[in-house]
């Protein structure tokens, strides 16, 4: 069973940063799909940004790219999301999220089928 934990979050002034990690285990493909998703109060879940592991590309929003960096580290089964340069409207729950077997990778949430517990952003 795919398990995937966040940290990470927490409270943070505009401009600052902070990075999550999701520690993933419960599978043993070497190479898949892995995403960062974000829920603020009232709005739709929303693609972040992903990673193709085992040596694929990388996803942005166009809001957050030049400022959020997504990475893998194979070692330690934990996925990053380094997030500089916050601003209040990056406030919101951001999940991590394993696309579905035989997906591309993509930013539509309807694409992962495994979640994360989620972590709070927030941005004053």
């Amino acid at each position: 069973q795919v398990q995937l934990v966040e940290s990470g979050g927490g409270s943070v002034q505009a401009g600052g940063s902070l990075r999550l990690s999701c520690t993933h285990s419960g599978y043993t493909s070497s190479r898949h799909c892995m995403g960062w998703f974000r829920q603020a109060p009232g709005k739709q879940r929303e693609g972040v940004a992903g990673v193709s592991t085992g040596g694929g590309g990388t996803y942005y929003a166009d809001s957050v790219k030049g400022r959020f960096t997504i990475s893998h580290d194979a070692a330690k089964n934990t996925v990053y999301l380094q997030m500089n340069s916050l601003k209040p409207e990056d406030t919101a729950m951001y999940y991590c999220a394993k696309a579905r077997p035989g997906y591309a990778c993509s930013l539509q949430p309807a694409a992962f089928g495994s979640w994360g517990q989620g972590t709070q952003v927030t941005v004053s």
